[in-house]
């Protein structure tokens, strides 16, 4: 599998282009078999969602489901399954309960790999073709759906003045004092690639993650890391509450905690990009609703929609043309474009097993 890059250039490109996703409608004749014997279960006024609810559900709701809905008479039903496993055992036993998932593109590369998930027909996604998406999220078994990041936040009053501009300073704990905080395994992947950029390696040349050089540089801040994270709230309050001066974090988890006059702001230099995407599981009982819905998040208006209420950004880069100045400080946006790294999805599949138990005896020793 390739790894998950933007691609630069044709995003910029698209972002000016007058018109996105035009490709022909599909027609009938291209639907695989299996879908064909779905499309009378197609025809059903419901269709059910996998997201992981919260506020990112809410944003559906309001941005894609609700809408989908009036347009189409479809309902949306909504599950909030938190465990791979369970999810995975659900479509081996032959009866998910939900048509769509909603997910992270790594998960949806895990779910190809298991043999999960049905392959998509592009020709029943016509927002999705010559719409400027990255290839890499055009992929055999999913569909990326939003940009998110994760990226340095620290309080403002912590460092005199001075503000960290990278991640070597987030290392510097003598130039820039105070205790830090790293995401752990429990989170996502752990975050070798900033140690890796602490030490001197420029983005360009991350991948393949030189584990062991990582390591040595985590070695060199793991005094003053107070804590490994593991829930996306948690960056936030350790800052919010003076235990830290400086943390990785999702970019806009914090958001709330600055609009309320917090001490606190992000730096984009070395952002770690990633994707949800769309899948839909072998079993799925709605996959006519299920291609329908998928469609109509990938039109330019509704991915800014969604972005104007939660702080993701659009994988159709027409959807630029529908957000104001405000709302374009996003992952995906033109302004970090050049600033950050697009997560190896590949890689991380292969590799995160072995890595995780690395950094669980790194963390015990």
């Amino acid at each position: 599998m390739k790894d998950v890059r933007i691609g630069r250039r044709a995003f910029l490109r698209g972002i000016g282009a007058a018109a996105a996703g035009t490709a022909a409608t599909a027609s009938a004749a291209c639907q695989a078999p299996a879908d064909r014997a779905t499309s009378g279960a197609g025809s059903s006024k419901t269709l059910v969602v996998r997201d992981i609810g919260g506020a990112y559900g809410e944003a559906n709701r309001k941005a894609v489901y609700e809408p989908f809905s009036k347009e189409t008479g479809l309902r949306v039903d909504v599950v909030n399954i938190p465990r791979y496993a369970q999810m995975l055992a659900e479509i081996k036993e032959g009866r998910p309960r939900f048509d769509v998932i909603d997910i992270d593109m790594s998960a949806l590369a895990r779910f190809e790999r298991d043999e999960a998930t049905q392959e998509l027909d592009y020709d029943r996604l016509k927002n999705a073709r010559h719409a400027g998406i990255a290839e890499s999220l055009l992929t055999s078994h999913g569909v990326g759906k939003n940009y998110w990041a994760s990226v340095m936040a620290y309080r403002t009053d912590a460092f005199g003045g001075r503000t960290p501009e990278s991640w070597a300073d987030f290392w510097d704990a003598g130039a820039f004092p105070g205790s830090r905080a790293l995401q752990g395994p429990d989170a996502g992947p752990p975050e070798l690639e900033f140690a890796l950029l602490a030490d001197g390696v420029s983005l360009d040349r991350l991948y393949p993650l030189d584990v062991d050089r990582a390591f040595a540089a985590l070695d060199e801040i793991k005094g003053a890391v107070r804590e490994f994270w593991a829930d996306g709230a948690a960056p936030g309050l350790l800052l919010e509450r003076r235990r830290v001066t400086a943390s990785s974090v999702w970019h806009g988890r914090p958001h709330k905690l600055i609009q309320q006059g917090a001490p606190l702001a992000y730096q984009w230099n070395g952002a770690r990009r990633q994707s949800s995407g769309f899948g839909i599981p072998k079993g799925a009982r709605h996959v006519d609703a299920a291609y329908k819905l998928i469609d109509f998040a990938l039109r330019p208006e509704v991915q800014a929609a969604f972005a104007e209420i939660y702080p993701m950004g659009p994988v159709v880069p027409a959807a630029y043309k529908y957000l104001p100045r405000a709302a374009a400080d996003l992952a995906s946006s033109p302004e970090h474009l050049f600033t950050g790294f697009d997560l190896d999805v590949g890689w991380w599949v292969k590799n995160k097993e072995h890595v995780t138990r690395r950094w669980q005896e790194w963390v015990r020793s």
